[in-house]
C-alpha cells in the first residue's frame, strides 16, 4: 500500500476509460437482443429447425459475456497526483493490480507526440525515463490535461518558498 502523499495537493486527476453505455443502457440493450433471438428462435423451432433456438439463445449469452468483459475493463484507472516534493502516477488494472511512478517534479518534463493520424501521446520524461500517462483519453482531452498539469508543474516551480 503506498503512503498518501504529504499535503497540499496541487494537482490531482483520475482518469478512467470511458464507457458510453450506462447499466440501465445494458439493461435494455440486452433485453433488446434476447427478445429478437427469442422471437426468432421460436420462428424457426415452429418451422421445425429446433437446433436455431438453442443457437439463439447462446448468441444471447456470448453477447452478454461480451458486455461484462467490456464492464471488468472499465474498472480501470489511472490516478496523477503533484504535491511540493512528489509526481505520483498510480495505475489499477481491471484486476485490482496497482503500480505507482514516482518522479521529482523540478525535474520532470512533459512530451505530448502528435502522430499524422492525429492521435497524440503525453509522456513523462525525467532522467532518461519516460512514462505514458492519459492514455485512456481522447487526443483533445490529452491536450488539455498536458496543459492543465504543465500549469500545475509551471506554478509549483515558480512558487516563492515557504518561510523557514
Amino acid at each position: 500500500m503506498l503512503a498518501p502523499l504529504e499535503p497540499p495537493l496541487r494537482f490531482n486527476a483520475l482518469i478512467t476509460p470511458h464507457r458510453s453505455l450506462s447499466m440501465r443502457g445494458f439493461a435494455v440493450v440486452i433485453g433488446i437482443v434476447a427478445a429478437v433471438n427469442f422471437t426468432a428462435g421460436m420462428v424457426f423451432m415452429l418451422k421445425g429447425a429446433w437446433p436455431v433456438f438453442g443457437f439463439c439463445g447462446l448468441e444471447v449469452l456470448l453477447v452478454w459475456l461480451a458486455f461484462r468483459a467490456n464492464y471488468r475493463a472499465a474498472r480501470a484507472h489511472e490516478t496523477v497526483e503533484l504535491t511540493d516534493g512528489e509526481l505520483r502516477v498510480r495505475r489499477v488494472d481491471a484486476k485490482g493490480n496497482v503500480r505507482a511512478f514516482s518522479f521529482q517534479p523540478y525535474w520532470v518534463r512533459l512530451a505530448l507526440r502528435k502522430e499524422p493520424d492525429e492521435t497524440t501521446h503525453l509522456h513523462l520524461v525525467s532522467h532518461g525515463k519516460e512514462l505514458e500517462v492519459a492514455a485512456a483519453l481522447s487526443p483533445h482531452e490529452r491536450e488539455d490535461f498536458a496543459r492543465a498539469l504543465q500549469a500545475a508543474l509551471t506554478n509549483l516551480r515558480t512558487a516563492p518558498l515557504p518561510p523557514q
